[in-house]
């Protein structure tokens, strides 16, 4: 997929076109993804014991990933994503009309 945990996302398409937000989740195995103030759904949720009140949640949606662009802060545009090498060999995705570099965040090592 071409969004990953973290990144910033244009919504391109649907109800929610032009909102901008952080993914939350990546769905690969239905290549969804959960972005923050985006696509939200309201649940009426009823009370499970006596004395309780009902509520209502409201939480975000998955949104197929085809209906989000990468987007720049920096520049305040969507783009697309490519591919490239930085000078020490590393393989790193860039947005295409910013040239703006997305380095991996750094992962914790389990162990020890």
């Amino acid at each position: 997929m071409h969004v990953r945990q973290g990144d910033t996302v244009q919504v391109i398409s649907g109800d929610d076109k032009g909102k901008v937000g952080e993914v939350l989740r990546v769905l690969p195995e239905t290549s969804q993804v959960i972005v923050a103030g985006v696509n939200i759904r309201t649940k009426h949720v009823k009370p499970q014991r006596e004395g309780e009140k009902g509520q209502i949640v409201r939480a975000e949606a998955p949104l197929h990933s085809s209906k989000v662009m990468l987007y720049s802060k920096e520049k305040d545009v969507a783009s697309r994503v490519c591919h490239t090498y930085t000078e020490d060999g590393r393989k790193v995705r860039m947005l295409k009309k910013t040239g703006e570099l997305l380095l991996p965040k750094p992962t914790k090592k389990k162990g020890n």
